[in-house]
């Protein structure tokens, strides 16, 4: 007879009954930890994930009124009001586990016990336990997805051969369990590719959980990604899911793969390789099934040579490669996103403008440093402050970006400053706090000596 995956803890300072209890039970559930004092409960609790307590209602010999049991009953359930709690009692000791029940426990059982009596009553309560975990565990999952930043559903595909190569690509793979690894510049979409591969595939009825590496710290490494329980920090004031086990039959996107620092790369590879994860503050792992997507604009093979990338993890996250072109690569993508982009912003800011055939020229001609994040802003921006129907070249707020040949001399330090300031706004992508980190400002700096020059 297979064994119901279930933990039972049994509390009883008897040793005929415990010993009895997990001889019994043990032909049933997967898990049975005994204990002979209730002192060592709370430490159980905490690092253990039971499905059921069995509590004895008295420890100190000579003692029967059951005070005992009360007492623990209670402490238990401060840690976890959820906690599935079975009182054992003897048959003249009704009333005190009718108490019990008033102040939390789920049933009682009568010493001398009936088996089938017992185990109906185990059972029930483990039913009770797992759907309270799941209630739970959907609560904090709707908690992510409410934080979580709301991006464009639809895949901004264009229509350059680039992208529908990446297209047939996407297809093949999307109804697989295959690891993706999503390459390209700051602003690419590769978000939105990765979104697009999982509403492609077989679990897009479950959620995808997005997690931006590079903006952990490793103090929030473990906790954010694996969760803790109740008292595993200072703030721990109550079980939280980690961001992997949110993912859970779903999808996980580890955006900015390549930043995670190399001591962090291992905690990540051991949860890849086993699907298991642990909490803060437990001892008991458990088993996740997520379809793996990652996403870097840095080169990890280059990074492999260098010491800070581990080659075994780049194996791992690299079962199919998707290269994204920049937007300056496939040009023939421009005018499709920018009108993709002004009907958006249009409906959003009740507006109704069109692009003049000088904005046409203007976008296209442009660069694209920031990719199709910057086309975003741009046109939204233009949308916000444009004072008619049209939209005009002079209407888009554009970074002019001045090449210098190898053989050009400069000695104005301003028009230096300009150019330092444009090469750390590109090459962030257009974010301007990485650039200001770039160039050893503050981003109030920044945006001064933007000001200040009319960039």
């Amino acid at each position: 007879m297979a064994l119901t995956e279930s933990s039972i803890l049994i509390i009883d300072d008897n040793d005929e009954i415990r010993e009895s209890l997990q001889l019994f039970l043990g032909r049933h559930f997967s898990s049975i930890v005994t204990l002979s004092s209730p002192n060592s409960i709370i430490r159980e609790i905490e690092t253990n994930n039971f499905d059921v307590i069995l509590l004895d209602m008295n420890f100190s010999g000579g003692k029967y009124s059951g005070n005992e049991g009360l007492f623990w009953l209670k402490e238990i359930l401060k840690r976890d009001p959820e906690l599935v709690v079975v009182l054992i009692t003897a048959y003249g000791k009704v009333d005190l586990a009718v108490n019990g029940i008033k102040d939390g426990a789920f049933d009682f059982i009568l010493k001398p016990w009936d088996s089938e009596k017992l185990l109906s009553t185990i059972k029930a309560g483990i039913k009770l336990r797992k759907s309270q975990t799941e209630v739970t565990e959907l609560k904090q999952k709707q908690q992510f997805v409410a934080h979580s930043e709301l991006t464009e559903s639809i895949y901004l595909l264009g229509n350059s051969a680039a992208m529908k190569e990446i297209d047939t690509i996407i297809k093949k793979v999307a109804a697989t369990d295959a690891n993706i690894l999503i390459l390209g510049e700051n602003g690419t979409g590769k978000e939105i590719v990765a979104r697009e591969i999982h509403n492609r595939s077989l679990r897009n009825n479950q959620l995808f959980m997005g997690i931006d590496l590079s903006s952990l710290s490793e103090t929030l490494f473990e906790s954010e990604l694996f969760g803790y329980k109740k008292g595993a920090f200072t703030d721990a004031k109550d079980d939280r899911m980690g961001k992997i086990e949110a993912a859970n039959h779903g999808t996980l996107f580890l955006d900015e793969i390549g930043n995670l620092p190399l001591n962090l790369q291992s905690k990540l590879l051991t949860v890849l390789q086993t699907k298991t994860i642990t909490r803060l503050g437990s001892t008991q792992s458990k088993k996740i099934d997520f379809r793996l997507l990652c996403a870097t604009n840095k080169s990890l093979p280059s990074l492999i040579k260098e010491g800070l990338f581990r080659e075994d993890l780049f194996f791992r996250i690299n079962t199919v490669q998707i290269e994204i072109p920049s937007l300056r690569d496939r040009k023939e993508d421009i005018l499709p996103l920018s009108e993709y982009f002004l009907e958006l912003y249009n409906k959003k800011y009740n507006k109704r403008n069109s692009l003049t055939k000088s904005a046409v020229l203007k976008l296209e001609k442009y660069q694209w440093p920031g990719n199709i994040r910057e086309l975003k802003h741009a046109i939204e921006r233009a949308v916000i402050l444009s004072t008619n129907d049209k939209i005009n070249a002079e209407d888009l707020a554009l970074m002019e970006h001045k090449e210098i040949s190898s053989n050009e001399t400069i000695l104005n330090l301003s028009e230096l400053e300009q150019i330092a300031i444009k090469k750390a706004i590109r090459k962030a992508g257009g974010n301007m706090s990485k650039a200001a980190e770039m160039l050893g400002v503050s981003r109030t700096t920044l945006y001064f000596k933007l000001s200040k020059y009319g960039l």
